[in-house]
């Protein structure tokens, strides 16, 4: 049986050891390259995974075929927990945004190892309760918030990683537009006025935040 040295981020920073255990031996190893997508929006799912390096992005489609991108999820997260106990649908497309690792534990497999050890299902519990707080806050925002205030949250989510701000988020104004439902040219009107204010600078590389806490004032701007 392998094993693989899981990264204490995330959910997996304060799981339980057996879901550590349980993600480091039973689980199968998957790699991914850049621009691959691990399952599509619709896809039979049975199977929770754990990010062992790489990025991820959870995006979904609408009836009309237009795309919102969700989320970006890095290493230590968790998900697919859906699948283990209501198998059926994937709920989202899941891309990486890099060369990626990951380990997948099928629903067969973690249902056995719950009945050996209680606290795995307590993990799976909090992991769940973890993911219904943060559609709810999207939710909300997504409905209630104006489209600044949604790129200001959004920015300021998609650059911190863990304990560490990451120095340029690698997305361009059509990725940004995405992830909070707007039209290109909304997000580059918006992005503008910021770095003429000395907030982010712009480039194709990506975005950098020069001053966070301007940001963050932008982002406050209209509470729910």
């Amino acid at each position: 049986m392998d094993t693989v040295t899981l990264p204490k981020s995330g959910f997996l920073a304060h799981a339980s050891q057996d879901l550590s255990d349980l993600m480091a031996s039973v689980a199968t190893e998957v790699s991914l390259d850049e621009g691959e997508v691990l399952f599509e929006q619709g896809d039979i799912g049975d199977t929770l995974y754990a990010i062992v390096s790489g990025s991820l992005e959870f995006s979904v489609l609408s009836r009309e075929g237009r795309k919102l991108s969700l989320d970006v999820m890095r290493p230590g997260a968790l998900f697919g927990e859906i699948a283990l106990f209501d198998p059926g649908t994937r709920t989202a497309t899941v891309t990486a945004l890099e060369p990626t690792r990951l380990r997948g534990v099928k629903n067969a497999d973690m249902l056995r190892a719950i009945r050996k050890a209680p606290d795995l299902g307590i993990d799976m519990i909090q992991l769940a309760g973890e993911r219904m707080r943060w559609m709810s806050s999207q939710l909300n925002e997504q409905v209630f918030l104006p489209m600044p205030a949604r790129l200001a949250r959004k920015i300021l989510y998609l650059t911190v990683d863990g304990s560490r701000q990451l120095a340029i988020l690698p997305l361009s104004q059509s990725e940004l537009a995405e992830f909070v439902g707007a039209t290109r040219e909304a997000v580059s009107k918006t992005l503008s006025l910021w770095k003429r204010a000395g907030v982010i600078e712009a480039s194709r590389g990506g975005i950098r935040v020069l001053d966070r806490e301007a940001l963050q004032v932008m982002a406050d701007l209209h509470q729910i």
